[in-house]
């Protein structure tokens, strides 16, 4: 099969365009700027930019998977809005599918995506589902929860969040996540491809286990040999103080973010059954981080 992935040289990209090559697929991956490098060398590398239809080319593939996506965690800057990405680039993407000739689409969406949901990231989610099940395509659509791995921002992003030994958090670091590993991931993504069954139906995908932001750090700083108590902010306190900050460019964590800790980010029923999955096969944060 000849499958396309946007965003094909980015963290879960990659990975999905290994799994994808080791299956026998004939890969191409998608990027603004191409590089190889971690690629397996039968995957071919290829120049386009789903917020500019004119460099996209998808003559001669059968599926599209769309992976191209900006990071909940940080702020857009300039005119590289959740809009233009999210939805901009999924309406480009599903035009020239279709144009192409294309049977089907695969798309990375996010828990919660919701047109009407609150923060950019989610609404823009959701109205880019809106444009894949309005096409004439076949598709299937995936929400993950967080991801992580070698090369993933959230594990990261959260040691940047709360710093070793004292870290104040806004709602005591409550919110919930369902961390799933990026190789997990890209195997499900890869039976979604192949599995026509999958056609028309949209998957909650999580990992095995439900952590708190205040957990998800306490077990990577004690992977790094350090602790940490969460100081509580309170919400009220992290929104207006977010809003402050939100002109200034270099600080990556504004109101939207702030928001996107009021709710939790797990799954309402894990679907990882539908692909011959149970909690106990998929790795676990701590295990993860354990190892490195």
């Amino acid at each position: 099969m000849k499958v396309l992935v946007t965003g094909g040289t980015g963290f879960i990209g990659r990975h999905l365009c290994a799994e994808l090559d080791e299956r026998g697929h004939d890969v191409t991956a998608l990027a603004r700027s191409p590089d190889a490098s971690g690629l397996p060398a039968g995957v071919s590398v290829v120049q386009g930019d789903v917020t500019d239809r004119a460099s996209l080319d998808f003559e001669g593939q059968g599926v599209v998977v769309n992976l191209v996506a900006l990071s909940p965690l940080f702020q857009p800057t300039g005119d590289t809005t959740h809009e233009s990405v999210h939805l901009d680039g999924t309406r480009n993407v599903v035009s020239e599918a279709t144009d192409a000739g294309v049977s089907r689409i695969v798309q990375m969406s996010a828990l919660g995506a919701d047109p009407n949901g609150p923060t950019e990231y989610i609404r823009a989610k959701g109205k880019a589902e809106a444009v894949v099940e309005e096409s004439a395509l076949d598709w299937t659509i995936f929400r993950p929860s967080v991801v992580f791995g070698d090369g993933g921002e959230f594990v990261e992003f959260t040691k940047k969040l709360t710093p070793p030994y004292l870290a104040p958090l806004p709602g005591g670091g409550r919110t919930r996540f369902q961390p799933i590993w990026v190789e997990d991931i890209a195997s499900i993504l890869a039976d979604g491809v192949e599995d026509e069954r999958h056609a028309g139906r949209t998957y909650e995908i999580g990992g095995p286990e439900v952590l708190t932001m205040a957990e998800v750090a306490k077990l990577a700083h004690r992977a790094d040999g350090h602790s940490v108590t969460v100081v509580p902010v309170p919400m009220a306190l992290a929104k207006l103080g977010s809003a402050a900050i939100d002109p200034v460019p270099f600080i990556p964590f504004g109101s939207d973010q702030v928001r996107s800790l009021e709710f939790d980010n797990t799954t309402q029923g894990n679907d990882i059954g539908d692909f011959g999955l149970n909690e106990g096969d998929l790795l676990r944060l701590s295990s993860y981080l354990n190892r490195r």
